[in-house]
C-alpha cells in the first residue's frame, strides 16, 4: 500500500491479496485467488470438503474491501458451495499455482486465475503437439521486443537456408500490422489470393474452408531437394474488387464472449494448421514452420511463443530498451508460474552485432541477457546442480546469444530489386554463425 497517501494502486494490490490468501492456506483451505478485467480481486474458498465459518468469510471480507480499496472485487470472497458451477473457477485449465505457493503438510493449495481483455497467452504456455502420423514438425518462433532488430530478413535467410539442406520449409508472415517476410519471398504477382488476415476472419463465422493460403518462394533460387513456401499476412485479393486488408486487421483479434466463435488464440493456431496442410496437400508435410512474429508485447507473439512453438529465437540489441522488455515479459512468466514451461524452449539472439567490437560487445550482451533470464531460472544455492541455472558463460544456455553480424549490403536494401543480395559475401558472413546454430538447434528438436 502506498503509505503516504493511503492508496493501492495496480501493482499493490496482489501481494495484498495473497495476504489473505496465505491466512487461508494457513487453516488448510484452498483458494483461487481472481483478477477481473479491471484487475480487481476476489477470493474463492473451496470449501466443499469442509465448511468455513461465516464469520472468518465476513472478516476476510471486510479485511479484502479495507486493504485493496477500489482493487476489491463488489463480492471479494466467494464459497464454492454458492457458486453456480465451481468447477469453472476450480477445475479451469487457466487456473494456475501461485508463484512460492505450494502447499506442505496441513496447509491449503493458492491458485490464480486472471481475466484480462489482450495477453493472456502469454501465461498459459503449452507446446505444440510433437508429430502427426509419425512425422515431426518443428515450429520456430522469431520475435523481436522492439522491431528493427532484422527478424525478418533473418527469417528469410534461416528458411532458405534450411531448405538448401533439404527440408521442406514453411514461413509463415504473422506481423500482420507490418508484414515483412511475406514481401521479401514472395513476388506481388505470386501471392496467393489470400492471406493469414483472411483465415482469421473467415474463421471467425466458420467461413475458412478453401482458402488460397500458400505459395512457393519466388525469387530465391534454392538448390538441392529443398522446398521453400510462404504463407504471407495478406493476399492479393480477388481481380477487379478491393483488398480490404485494413476492415479485415480491425477484426481479427475480437473474441465473443459466451459465443460459440472460436477465440483468437484458437483461430491464429487453425490459421497456421491450415497452411501446414496446404503445403502437405500440394507438395509434402513441412519438416521446418519458422514463425515471423509481430514485435511487442502482442497477443500474436503470445500465442506464436507461449503455444504455437517449441523453439523461440528472440531478437534484440543490447541497449536499454530490450532489457527492460524483456524484462517485463519474463516477469509475466515468472509471476504466472510459467517460467519452468518457458525458458528451455527460448534462445536470445544478439541482432546487429558490431563487427570491429564483436567480442567486447557479445560480452556485455551475454551478461544482461543473463541478468534479464536469470527471474526464469532457479534459485539455487551455488552447490546446487539439482534445479536449472546455468552460468553466465553456459554456451547452451537460453541467454547465450546468438550473433548476426551488423551487414552494410542490408541498410536501405529493397529485396525485391536486389536479385542475389542474401548470396553476397558480406550477408554470408554476418549471418554464418546464426544459420549453422539456429539449424543445429532445429535439427536437434526434431530428433
Amino acid at each position: 500500500m502506498n503509505s503516504s497517501a493511503g492508496i493501492v494502486r495496480f501493482d499493490e494490490a496482489r501481494p495484498i491479496a495473497l495476504i489473505t490468501a496465505r491466512e487461508a492456506a494457513a487453516r488448510g483451505i484452498d483458494s483461487v485467488l481472481i483478477r477481473d478485467v479491471l484487475g480487481r480481486f476476489c477470493l474463492a474458498l473451496d470449501d466443499r470438503l469442509g465448511g468455513v465459518p461465516e464469520e472468518t468469510v465476513a472478516k476476510w471480507r471486510t479485511e479484502l474491501q479495507r486493504r485493496l480499496g477500489p482493487y476489491a472485487a463488489p463480492n471479494p470472497v466467494l464459497l464454492a458451495e454458492r457458486l453456480f458451477a465451481a468447477e469453472a473457477v476450480f477445475d479451469s485449465p487457466r487456473v494456475v499455482e501461485e508463484q512460492d505457493s505450494r502447499p506442505t503438510p496441513g496447509q491449503g493449495r493458492i491458485r490464480s486465475l486472471d481475466n484480462t481483455v489482450v495477453g493472456e497467452d502469454w501465461a498459459r504456455v503449452t507446446t505444440p503437439s510433437p508429430e502427426v502420423a509419425g512425422v515431426r514438425t518443428a515450429r520456430v518462433a522469431l520475435y523481436g521486443f522492439k522491431g528493427g532488430v532484422g527478424r525478418s530478413t533473418a527469417t528469410f535467410m534461416l528458411g532458405k537456408h534450411l531448405a538448401e539442406q533439404g527440408w521442406c520449409v514453411l514461413v509463415v508472415d504473422l506481423d500482420l500490422e507490418s508484414p515483412g517476410s511475406g514481401p521479401l519471398l514472395l513476388a506481388e504477382e505470386a501471392t496467393p489470393r489470400y492471406g493469414l488476415v483472411d483465415h482469421l476472419v473467415e474463421s471467425a463465422v466458420g467461413n475458412a474452408e478453401g482458402l488460397d493460403l500458400v505459395e512457393r518462394a519466388s525469387g530465391v533460387s534454392i538448390t538441392g531437394n529443398g522446398e521453400l513456401w510462404v504463407a504471407p499476412a495478406r493476399g492479393r485479393g480477388q481481380d477487379g474488387a478491393p483488398y480490404a486488408y485494413v476492415e479485415k486487421l480491425n477484426r481479427i483479434y475480437a473474441d465473443i464472449p459466451g459465443s460459440t466463435h472460436p477465440s483468437f488464440a484458437d483461430r491464429l493456431e487453425r490459421a497456421v494448421s491450415a497452411c501446414e496442410k496446404a503445403v502437405e496437400e500440394r507438395s509434402r508435410r513441412p519438416d521446418v514452420i519458422l514463425l515471423d512474429s509481430r514485435a511487442g508485447i502482442h497477443d500474436i507473439a503470445a500465442v506464436a511463443i507461449s503455444r504455437l512453438c517449441d523453439l523461440a529465437l528472440l531478437f534484440g540489441a543490447d541497449n536499454i530498451q530490450t532489457w527492460q522488455g524483456y524484462s517485463d515479459l519474463f516477469t509475466a512468466w515468472s509471476t504466472s508460474s510459467q517460467a519452468e514451461a518457458v525458458r528451455e524452449k527460448l534462445r536470445m539472439v544478439a541482432s546487429m552485432v558490431p563487427n570491429n567490437r564483436r567480442a567486447d560487445y557479445l560480452e556485455l550482451f551475454r551478461d544482461h541477457a543473463w541478468t534479464c533470464f536469470s527471474m526464469l531460472y532457479d534459485d539455487l544455492p551455488p552447490d546446487d546442480m539439482s534445479g536449472f541455472n546455468p552460468s553466465p558463460e553456459d554456451t547452451s544456455a537460453p541467454h547465450s546469444p546468438i550473433p548476426i553480424l551488423f551487414a552494410t549490403d542490408l541498410v536501405g536494401l529493397d529485396g525485391a530489386a536486389s536479385p542475389g543480395w542474401s548470396d553476397t559475401p558480406l550477408v554470408q558472413a554476418a549471418y554464418d554463425e546464426f544459420l549453422n546454430t539456429a539449424t543445429r538447434l532445429i535439427i536437434e528438436g526434431l530428433q
